[in-house]
């Protein structure tokens, strides 16, 4: 009889510079900003915005700030994907896990190299972006696609589609929140994700009249909407209220990390910040669902600079709420999710957290 089929699991996040140094960081920049995905616009146009003035000025501002959050083992990002990694493996002992970023080390073709001497001909690509957004989830399947698709023998992939309202996500958000809500009792909660040009968005609406053309347009998940980036990062938000027990207007849903002069979804963090301690918000925690690794966005532009923001316009505390990383509730809720995707009849070990009622 033929061998069965082996199956490996490729993990896959966005990427970090090898070291916290200028050079290194222009790097990856034009690793990553040369995407078509990332930069949407003329290849030309986006040589010249790339070369001539991005990367004559944001490595160094990026190296500094990648300094403020490089631990002792090297990027936060990276360290967290290895020790998940790992974890998982020791969850899902028949199949080989394997991490690899979408920019930088380690390789998208690294790790299909290293599932491919592990003898899996199938391969389950996991991409750890919740929410989907062609920017992300739409340039790590591309990547893995070209790389597989080089080979002689291609391997059979399977992908993992976006897990923004899985139970076992947002009961690990939840439960890696709620201490933190318990002990600060915060008078607001925000919930700040990644940002998107808005033509993102439009560009993707098949209906061209939905998408921003209503203020309730993300209002829920319709056939028209299922694939939004917006509207699955506001469906996180409704479950994770339900799941803390967060009553309306308990929290607001926001995007930071927005990048040059068009306009992006809003509202925007920083602005909403300003907003909250200026209504007189004292005490502020802040999640970021699209984050299940703590990294630059989490750790220094929230954790540092929104903080310093807040505090400077009358709050008095902003506290992150630590990413998923490699704690035992996401390893076991990630494990959750593959094995159904998987079709593999397993107990659900993930922890539900209790209801927290917060009153504004």
């Amino acid at each position: 009889m033929p061998a069965p089929d082996k199956l490996g699991i490729l993990l896959v996040n966005l990427g970090t510079p090898d070291a916290p140094e200028t050079a290194a960081v222009r790097r990856y920049l034009a690793e990553f900003l040369s995407d078509p995905r990332v930069i949407d616009i003329h290849p030309v146009a986006r040589w010249l915005l790339l070369h001539l003035i991005i990367l004559r000025v944001r490595p160094a501002k990026s190296a500094h700030a990648y300094r403020a959050i490089w631990g002792p083992e090297g990027s936060p990002l990276l360290v967290h994907g290895r020790a998940l990694t790992a974890a998982l493996a020791e969850r899902l002992p028949a199949h080989p896990v394997v991490l690899a970023m979408r920019y930088g080390a380690p390789s998208i073709d690294a790790g299909l190299r290293e599932l491919e001497a592990a003898g899996c001909d199938r391969i389950l690509v996991a991409p750890l972006f919740p929410h989907y957004a062609s920017s992300s989830t739409g340039s790590a399947l591309e990547a893995v696609y070209r790389a597989a698709g080089e080979r002689l023998t291609t391997p059979f992939l399977h992908v993992l589609p976006p897990f923004y309202d899985h139970p076992a996500f947002i009961d690990a958000l939840a439960h890696q929140g709620a201490p933190l809500l318990a002990e600060l009792q915060p008078d607001h909660v925000v919930y700040s994700f990644h940002g998107l040009p808005e033509r993102h968005l439009t560009n993707g609406d098949p209906s061209g009249a939905h998408c921003l053309k209503r203020e309730a347009c993300c209002a829920a998940i319709t056939a028209v909407n299922r694939s939004c980036y917006r509207a699955q990062c506001y469906a996180t938000a409704r479950e994770l209220d339900a799941r803390l027990g967060l009553g309306a207007g308990a929290s607001t849903v926001c995007f930071q990390s927005r990048l040059g002069r068009t306009p992006w979804i809003r509202p925007y963090t920083d602005d909403v910040l300003l907003e909250l301690a200026q209504r007189g918000v004292k005490r502020l925690a802040v999640f970021c669902p699209a984050f299940v690794a703590d990294c630059l966005e989490t750790l220094e532009e929230i954790g540092i600079r929104a903080r310093e923001t807040f505090k400077a316009a009358g709050g008095e505390e902003l506290r992150l709420v630590p990413g998923l990383n490699a704690e035992p509730v996401w390893v076991d809720a990630l494990a959750t999710i593959l094995r159904e995707h998987l079709g593999e009849d397993a107990p659900a070990r993930h922890h539900r957290s209790p209801s927290l009622a917060m009153a504004t």
